[in-house]
């Protein structure tokens, strides 16, 4: 137990991250007390969020501090228990942050489901992710046989779910990734209508052509030019579930024309649903509907999904920096034990 490790942010970032804000400390755990286990981290979730917290900015969350450990949902080993629903051996998730072990208290920490799939899918298309496409798409996205779904980032974990459940629902998806392999992936793996290259100088010409029918529903994981392309696009009574601005998060220097009062007149004229979520928003009342319903489906293939898993905990900043450039392909995941 004296060799736990833990990554702490070190400094805050200037604009895009870099590993001098991260650093590696060695601590010792303290013992599980009265109602608490203690944990193993086996795997560390890694996701775009992360950077959000990174910086002081106002925001849904509080960031994390300088000095503090980096948060972040892990899978882990229960390694001892004080707690009567726990014993150890059990793998549970939980919300540790960047360290190879952690005491929590029981209630705090959920037994893992994945119905017969591997159990990293817990961190990816049956945890967060998942819930998130599916949250967001059945909630606010609502998309109807016959419409046509489009979403960004379309290989990651989210987007590859999004498109799916679009194709489940009867309507047409249409994926935005980056380079000619990841949307091939898309397109012949998970059965997207179309997906298109984000690095593509005439993408706004290809997306005019994927969609002759206009956009209905717009997953919103990226923002920057990629929102400027499909703006014109949206329908009358489209809907746009915004999960995240990926293509923002660095960016130092916001300044420029204002073209809200341009946004606001096409929301009122075509009466667009425009509807920023955090996925727990919706947990209480619909996660569990989201694992019995998708659960089965992918643990017998029905349901397709990539994992994009790394070795070795010290490795995780890194990693972390190439997923905010697209470096990963699919869920991208630390094996830490």
């Amino acid at each position: 137990m004296s060799s736990a490790q833990r990554i702490v942010l070190a400094s805050r970032p200037d604009g895009h991250p870099t590993l001098d804000n991260f650093r590696l400390e060695t601590f010792e755990p303290e013992a599980a007390g009265e109602g608490q286990v203690q944990l193993r981290t086996l795997y560390l979730s890694l996701d775009p969020y992360m950077r959000g917290r990174m910086s002081d900015a106002k925001s849904y969350a509080e960031p994390v501090a300088i000095g503090g450990v980096m948060q972040g949902e892990t899978l882990c080993e229960v390694i001892g228990s004080r707690h009567p629903g726990f014993k150890a051996g059990d793998v549970v998730r939980a919300h540790t942050g960047w360290r190879t072990h952690a005491v929590m208290d029981g209630d705090a920490v959920t037994p893992v489901r994945t119905f017969g799939a591997p159990v990293t899918t817990a961190l990816g298309v049956l945890g967060m992710p998942g819930f998130t496409a599916y949250s967001g798409m059945k909630l606010i996205g609502q998309p109807k046989p016959g419409e046509t779904v489009v979403v960004a980032a379309a290989s990651g974990p989210v987007g590859s779910l999004v498109g799916q459940l679009a194709r489940l629902a009867g309507a047409r998806a249409v994926g935005i990734a980056g380079g000619p392999g990841k949307c091939a992936y898309v397109r012949d793996e998970l059965g997207f209508d179309a997906c298109l290259d984000h690095r593509d100088a005439n993408l706004g010409t290809a997306l005019a052509a994927a969609c002759p029918r206009g956009i209905d529903v717009y997953f919103e994981n990226v923002g920057g030019r990629i929102w400027d392309l499909v703006f014109p696009l949206l329908n009358q009574y489209a809907r746009v579930p915004v999960c995240g601005l990926i293509a923002q998060y660095s960016v130092a220097d916001t300044s420029g024309p204002d073209r809200l009062p341009a946004l606001m007149s096409a929301v009122l004229r075509r009466s667009i649903l425009l509807r920023g979520f955090i996925n727990y928003e919706f947990a209480r009342d619909h996660y569990d509907a989201f694992q019995q319903e998708l659960g089965p489906r992918v643990a017998r293939g029905e349901i397709k999904y990539r994992e994009d898993i790394v070795d070795g905990f010290a490795n995780a900043p890194e990693a972390f920096l190439g997923m905010l450039s697209g470096k990963n392909f699919g869920k991208l995941i630390i094996r830490v034990a």
